[in-house]
């Protein structure tokens, strides 16, 4: 069984080599979500602590999902701050370890992540991911709705360039 723990700053320090771990597991697994394999501990390090300095001064949400208290997934919100899109967040890396998938974790985080968005006020979220992804399945199941595909946009570890499908979900 699994919990969903909104985390700080602080606390991504005191786990971050279990978020390290995480990071280089979907990477190394194919996922697109800014980097390639293999993955370094150092990048993943790095990319991390960038988190941690994002929830330190910025409303960023990082929701992980932890299994016998071990971080096996997670999710962020960063609340756009500019005065014209208060209305609107975006979703960024939905990750879950490989041994941890199928459970419903990623539905659960992402069910978490639109709660927290509600709270902020927030009546419009926007996400992305590779074309062709089965992560397509679970946001269009989610009520995500396509706002286009942008050819090309990202390359993948085999040198090829893939599409990326933006999405978005309006609250009523």
């Amino acid at each position: 069984m699994y919990t969903i723990v909104r985390f700080n700053a602080a606390q991504v320090a005191e786990r971050l080599e279990e978020f390290i771990a995480l990071l280089q597991n979907v990477v190394d697994d194919g996922a697109s979500i800014g980097f390639l394999p293999p993955l370094s501990a150092e990048e993943a390090a790095h990319y991390w602590r960038g988190v941690i300095r994002l929830l330190e001064q910025t409303p960023q949400i990082l929701l992980a999902a932890l299994e016998d208290d071990r971080v096996v997934a997670s999710i962020q919100l960063e609340p756009c701050m500019k005065k014209n899109g208060s209305h609107r967040a975006e979703i960024q890396k939905l990750m879950v370890h490989t041994a941890a998938r199928r459970k419903g974790i990623a539905r659960a985080l992402l069910e978490a992540i639109e709660e927290q968005a509600r709270q902020l006020g927030r009546e419009l979220l926007v996400l992305d991911t590779r074309e062709g992804d089965v992560a397509e399945q679970l946001y269009q199941s989610a009520g995500y709705k396509v706002a286009g595909v942008i050819p090309q946009y990202a390359r993948s570890a085999n040198g090829q360039l893939d599409g990326s499908v933006f999405y978005y979900k309006k609250f009523d």
